[in-house]
C-alpha cells in the first residue's frame, strides 16, 4: 500500500527541518566554513544526494529560513486589498515588532542572536541573502500591480519597502548585539519603523491609476 500524500509530504517537511537544524547547529558550533556537506549529511543520517535534493547549496541550509519569508510582504498586501498598502505594510511591521518576530531583528533569544551573527559574520551568507531580498521585491511588486499600481511605481515602492524592512532589522539586531535588550529597544524600533513608513508615504503618496 502506498502512503497517503499528506503523510509523505509531512515526512519530507520533517526531514527538511531536521537537515537544516542539524546544519545550523554544526555551523554555530564550528563555523560555516569549517563544516562540510559530507559532515552535515553524516550527522543528519542522510546521503549527500538526499541533502542536495532539499538544499541545492550549502548557503541554502542557513538561508532557507529567509526563503520561507521572502513573499511575506506580498502576502500581506494580497490579504487586504486597499488603496493604502503602505498602511497595511506598516501595521504588519509594527505587529512583527510586538511579536518579537526574528525577521524584525528585535529578538534577543541567544540562539536567534547567534544565528543572525552567523549570517552577518559570514561573507558568502551575507552576499547570498541579497538574492532573497531581490525575490521579495519581485513578489511585492507583483502584488502591488494586482492592487492597481502601475508597473514602475509598484517596482519602486516594493524596492524601498523591502530594503527598509531589512535595514530596520539590521539596526535592531545591531543594538541587541551591543547589549540592549529587546524590551528596551522596542520603543525606538517602533519609532524608527513609523519614521520609515512616514517617509515612504509622504514621498510617494498613492499614485494609483485612475
Amino acid at each position: 500500500m502506498t502512503e497517503p500524500m499528506g503523510l509523505r509530504e509531512r515526512k519530507k517537511v520533517r526531514l527538511r527541518e531536521t537537515i537544516a537544524a542539524t546544519a545550523i547547529r554544526m555551523f554555530l558550533e564550528s563555523g560555516f566554513d569549517q563544516v562540510s556537506i559530507t559532515d552535515i549529511a553524516r550527522e543528519a543520517e542522510v546521503s549527500r544526494r538526499t541533502l542536495f535534493a532539499y538544499f541545492p547549496t550549502k548557503e541554502d541550509l542557513v538561508l532557507q529560513r529567509f526563503a520561507d519569508h521572502e513573499e511575506e510582504a506580498a502576502r500581506t498586501v494580497r490579504a487586504r486589498r486597499t488603496d493604502q498598502p503602505l498602511d497595511t505594510l506598516r501595521e504588519a511591521q509594527l505587529d512583527a515588532l510586538r511579536r518579537r518576530d526574528p525577521n524584525s531583528g528585535l529578538n534577543d533569544d541567544p540562539e536567534i542572536m547567534a544565528f543572525l551573527q552567523l549570517i552577518s559574520g559570514t561573507e558568502t551568507l551575507a552576499a547570498r541573502l541579497q538574492r532573497y531580498t531581490s525575490r521579495g521585491v519581485d513578489s511585492l511588486a507583483d502584488a502591488l500591480r494586482e492592487n492597481d499600481f502601475d508597473p514602475l511605481t509598484a517596482r519602486l515602492i516594493a524596492a524601498q519597502v523591502i530594503v527598509i524592512q531589512r535595514e530596520l532589522a539590521f539596526m535592531n539586531h545591531a543594538c541587541l548585539v551591543e547589549g540592549e535588550s529587546a524590551a528596551d529597544r522596542y520603543p525606538e524600533a517602533v519609532r524608527a519603523a513609523n519614521r520609515a513608513f512616514d517617509l515612504l508615504r509622504d514621498g510617494l503618496g498613492t499614485h494609483r491609476i485612475d
